[in-house]
């Protein structure tokens, strides 16, 4: 995903906002945000590890690995280039939220809404294995989410 200037161009409207992190549930807000630091770079990739870590402890190579993967395959087979807004706005981009919805959806289970979800941001042939990465990411970010209970998704 690409960072967007403060008024993205009309031509792509996914870098609008449409809402504020701090209003979001606690995992499409994470997911966001894992999103930005990735788009960072090279050194947005080594902080994203930094907080993996913080925020799950030990072993989150899984989860680094599979979310390395969920935005690769998302960058590369996107219908169109994805906007993001920058690490520290407080805004929620509108590409984002449908993203992290998404994964959220994918993690909690929702299967079926979360490949309609993916065939509107990849190729209809890509949805599929985008949503399972999409699960093993969700699921691996929820681990470390304080009062979320697991067994309620099985």
């Amino acid at each position: 995903m690409s960072a967007h200037p403060r008024n993205p161009p009309a031509k792509n409207p996914g870098g609008a906002a449409v809402g504020r992190l701090a209003e979001l549930p606690p995992l499409e807000a994470r997911i966001i945000r894992c999103v930005r630091l990735w788009s960072g770079g090279p050194q947005g990739r080594a902080a994203l590890g930094d907080d993996l870590a913080r925020w799950q402890g030990r072993g989150t190579e899984g989860v680094a690995g599979a979310l390395d993967q969920l935005l690769e395959l998302t960058v590369r087979h996107a219908r169109r280039p994805l906007m993001g807004h920058a690490l520290h706005c407080p805004c929620a981009g509108s590409d984002e939220c449908v993203f992290a919805r998404f994964v959220s959806l994918a993690a909690e289970g929702d299967r079926e809404e979360a490949v309609l979800i993916a065939a509107l941001i990849v190729r209809a042939d890509v949805a599929f294995a985008l949503t399972g990465l999409a699960e093993r990411v969700g699921l691996g970010l929820m681990r470390g989410e304080p009062g979320t209970d697991l067994r309620r998704l099985q």
